[in-house]
């Protein structure tokens, strides 16, 4: 019979119209900004540079090796290396970034810079709000904005940041016996940078 569609179609709506108004997980506006979805694990829309401990410059993960600068394809990612060394996570003495900016209006969200980090130093954020009034200047997000701790990255990541950790800690493991054969640990290595 012709019209069996539309009238199935009619059905449809009307089950799910008259439904929403008795089951809350059918509804599909939500009043934002006040009410928010909750984005799922695997979100990501803007990198941040991750560091261990409480201080954001002394436990930075980022060694400024530039990869992530080199890799990125719209090139938004500027880094100047630092004239002297701090210890990494491991104790090691290791560069680190003087400067590190991205540019927001031009990163793609792609995650290759992600990606290419040997560090495991930048991941993806879950932020989205990231509109400012000015222009130019005001869009480059500085290296003291973009530094977030490892237990935030624990929040808006736990499966991804537990496996990150562990392969860390092992990473660490297997270089205390060689570090413990052949020299001491510098005096600057934190127990906080050992492990996340």
């Amino acid at each position: 019979m012709i019209g069996t569609g539309i009238l199935k179609g009619m059905a449809v709506t009307a089950r799910n119209f008259i439904g929403s108004y008795f089951e809350k997980d059918r509804l599909i506006t939500v009043q934002y900004p006040e009410e928010r979805n909750p984005l799922p694990e695997n979100y990501r829309n803007f990198p941040f540079l991750i560091y261990d401990g409480n201080d954001a410059e002394a436990g930075l993960r980022c060694v400024a090796c530039k990869i992530c600068e080199k890799e990125c394809p719209p090139q938004c990612i500027y880094i100047t290396k630092s004239e002297d060394k701090k210890p990494d996570y491991m104790g090691k003495p290791q560069f680190y970034p003087a400067v590190f900016d991205i540019d927001i209006s031009v990163c793609m969200s792609c995650q290759i810079c992600v990606e290419v980090c040997p560090f495991e130093a930048i991941k993806m954020d879950k932020v989205f709000e990231l509109s400012r009034r000015e222009r130019f200047d005001a869009l480059l997000t500085r290296k003291n904005e973009l530094a977030k701790s490892n237990s935030y990255y624990h929040q808006i990541h736990p499966t991804e940041a537990a496996e990150v950790d562990a392969k860390l800690t092992e990473a660490a493991a297997k270089k205390k016996p060689a570090a413990g054969a052949g020299s001491t640990q510098p005096a600057g290595a934190s127990p906080s940078q050992t492990g996340g």
